[in-house]
């Protein structure tokens, strides 16, 4: 299904700019590996991540057809489901008993982050679309 046929070939800017987005994620995985945060938080409150999103969402009508549409929607749903997890992760703090789970979720978290950025990174330097 990840390579699938798209009839439009993209414009050389949109894959750039998919690549930019891709790299503006690792740019937030990095902080939040080199800093005292988790990678999942710095993933969602750094300015790159958040960036990168907003990014995606006023190209995504440019992208419409070709096989990038897929990464968009691929990068826009690893944003959201993190901030899912982050959210549960965050409840789960606030009861006490959840803090070893908050900690768990928060570095798995983290860890699907990570792969979910390498995993689409790769298949964009190969010019193949993403599982929708």
């Amino acid at each position: 299904m990840s390579d699938q046929i798209i009839s439009t070939i993209p414009q050389d800017n949109l894959v750039r700019i998919t690549h930019i987005i891709y790299a503006l994620h690792t740019l937030s995985v990095v902080m939040g590996f080199i800093g005292s945060a988790f990678i999942i938080t710095t993933f969602l409150t750094g300015w790159p991540s958040i960036v990168a999103v907003i990014i995606n969402y006023i190209n995504r009508g440019n992208v419409h057809g070709t096989f990038l549409d897929s990464h968009f929607g691929w990068q826009i749903r690893t944003f959201w489901y993190a901030l899912l997890w982050m959210t549960i992760a965050a409840i789960l703090f606030l009861t006490v008993i959840g803090i070893i789970l908050a900690y768990i979720i928060a570095v798995g978290a983290g860890i699907w982050v990570s792969y979910r950025i390498i995993r689409g990174w790769i298949a964009l330097s190969e010019f193949r679309s993403m599982p929708v």
